[in-house]
Parts: C-alpha cells; structure tokens; sequence
C-alpha cells in the first residue's frame, strides 16, 4: 500500500455504499472463509454499517449492534491485499467512537487470530473457545 494512501471509515447507510459494504464481507466471509451465506447476511436493518477505503476503494468493513445484552460489535472484515496497514484498527476507534455514550456492556465475537487486535482496544476474552460458522471464536468484552 503507498504511503500517501488515504484512509476513510465512515458511517454509511446509502444503499450504493452498503453494496460495497456487502461485497468486502461476501469476499471475506463467503469466499475466502467458507462462511455459510445464509449466516453471514442477518440482522442487517438493525445494524450500523462502516466502510473503509483507501484513495477511494472498498478495503474494509464492519458493523455494530443493540442486543438484548448491549452493544455487540461484528463482521470485522479487510480484503486481503489491504492487510497489515492499520485499517483494522482504523475500523475498531471508528465503530467504538460511533457508540451511544450509555454503551455500558460492548461484546464481540473474536475470530481467534483478531483477539491481539481487539485486545489493544480493552476487551479481554471471555469464557472458551468456540466455533462459530465453521471459525474459531472467543467472546470478548470491552473492560
């Protein structure tokens, strides 16, 4: 990636950048890692949706969510030529500083190679490993 590349997360709810929104994920999680379709595409309407470019190009992408337990952070995704250059964690302050000031309790469900990434934005893992759509996962709660 040049050095002069600009990197963008932004909120989005237009439907022409919640395509692009969609298309990172569907090459992430359908693609690249098998996930089922079925389980990636639910609980779209409900949720606020991120995307991260760079100059201008879909690179990223993520959402987050009100619960019945509180604010659940998910589909963390960054297609794979643009790995290892900050956009992940550029999606992580973003959707953090995106959350209602009474976001008490924040969760995620952390495919196990994240948990570093997540843990440098203060969640810790919670409970044992699981799999979750064929990945492994840790619960992770923001202390």
């Amino acid at each position: 990636m040049p050095t002069n590349s600009n990197l963008e997360v932004r909120k989005v709810t237009e439907q022409t950048e919640l395509d692009k929104v969609f298309a990172v994920r569907r090459e992430v999680f359908v693609v690249e890692q098998n996930c089922p379709p079925e389980l990636e595409w639910e609980f779209e309407d409900e949720s606020t949706h991120f995307l991260a470019t760079i100059n201008g190009e879909p690179a990223g992408a993520c959402r987050w969510r009100k619960t019945d337990k509180g604010y659940k952070l998910e589909r963390f995704a960054v297609l794979k030529k643009f790995r290892g250059h900050g956009i992940g964690q550029a999606l992580v302050k973003t959707v953090l500083d995106d959350l209602p000031a009474d976001a008490e309790y924040v969760y995620m469900h952390a495919q196990t190679q994240a948990v570093s990434l997540y843990e440098r934005f203060s969640f810790e893992k919670t409970g044992p490993e699981f799999e979750e759509a064929g990945i492994w996962h840790y619960k992770m709660i923001r202390k």
